[in-house]
């Protein structure tokens, strides 16, 4: 999910008409998905291109793996195939064992440690097969309307570290009659299985933000202890990338309510990556760069917004990776 800009374009409320145009799949970024598609997606809108970035680390990346995750060719080469053979005794479990990039997806979360890495993808599959109501047949053409609904979007740019900026405005935005919970939890998850496939993401990770700006009293009755304790398990245990931070903006006093649901499941570590910040930009700041944000949280970007329609028109032109990547996991038939 990345940009190639054109031209600088001043953020404002009505963007140009939204154009496709496709780009073949290269050899150097074929073996970063699962399905076989041949052409990708980009959306044009006005003079902004918006798409998947599949290439290779940036330099600063590249720096970053080094010293963070412990990526090197000798050490990477090395655990990709002690993963692979420790997936081999996994016998009920359907995975793209000859596929290096996808097994470096996992390895990267896990600073290269196949062990680690091992029991991530374990809880990965484990995960969507507890919540296969979930999970069964999810693509974004079944799921139009979290995205129809404007509440769930990325930002088209990366933060000041070269992370992904996922936001959900779960307040004034938010019809809880329009639009239930489970399925803002299933468009954040297309979100982020589309994240994965971008090494720059898989090494940099994604920061999230609830803007809980007009959060109404009966919208909190529509969180459950069920619901938090979904979220919780997912961010904690079951995504395979690194969420640096969730900042909690705009929210009001009866956030408590919310928040005290989620409390009993948070350990130690995504406790102290929940950072509440209310309507305190400066405190924003310190964390997100001005530069990297939109003009409501105080920033300079000078980026149009993509809204959700928007990113749904991209995410259309992918059902077929997300078909692939739902015909892996435990107990997945093989095709011979």
């Amino acid at each position: 999910m990345g940009k190639n800009k054109k031209s600088e374009i001043e953020e404002t409320g009505d963007l140009p008409e939204v154009k496709i145009v496709y780009v073949p799949v290269t050899k150097e970024i074929a073996p970063n998905m699962l399905s076989e598609m041949t052409q990708l997606p980009t959306v044009q809108i006005g003079d902004y291109n918006l798409h998947l970035e599949l290439e290779d680390l940036s330099p600063e990346a590249k720096e970053i793996a080094r010293k963070e995750l412990r990526e090197t060719p000798d050490v990477s080469r090395e655990a990709v195939s002690t993963l692979k053979d420790l997936l081999k005794e996994e016998k009920d479990l359907h995975v793209p064992l000859d596929n290096d990039q996808w097994l470096i997806r996992f390895l990267r979360p896990c600073k290269f440690y196949p062990e680690s890495a091992l029991e991530l993808i374990k809880r990965y599959y484990s995960f969507k097969v507890k919540h296969s109501d979930i999970y069964n047949g999810l693509v974004p053409s079944k799921e139009k309307n979290i995205f129809e609904q404007n509440i769930l979007t990325v930002q088209p740019n990366r933060d000041q570290l070269g992370r992904r900026i996922l936001i959900l405005e779960l307040g004034k935005k938010w019809k809880t009659s329009e639009v239930t919970l489970d399925e803002v939890f299933k468009g954040a998850v297309l979100f982020l299985e589309l994240a994965m496939l971008e090494p720059e993401t898989q090494v940099c990770g994604a920061v999230v933000v609830f803007d809980m700006d007009g959060l109404s009293l009966s919208q909190t009755t529509k969180f459950t202890p069920m619901f938090a304790k979904r979220i919780v398990d997912w961010l904690q245990d079951s995504v395979p990338l690194r969420i640096k931070n969730i900042h909690i903006v705009n929210q009001p006093y009866i956030f408590k309510i919310v928040f005290n649901l989620f409390k009993p499941f948070l350990r130690e570590k995504l406790r102290n990556r929940i950072i509440f910040h209310g309507t305190d930009r400066k405190s924003l700041h310190q964390h997100l760069s001005p530069k990297c944000l939109p003009e409501c949280y105080g920033g300079s970007l000078n980026l149009p917004r993509i809204n959700g329609p928007q990113w749904l028109e991209l995410l259309l032109q992918c059902d077929q990776e997300y078909e692939a990547i739902n015909s892996y996991g435990y107990n997945k038939k093989v095709e011979k």
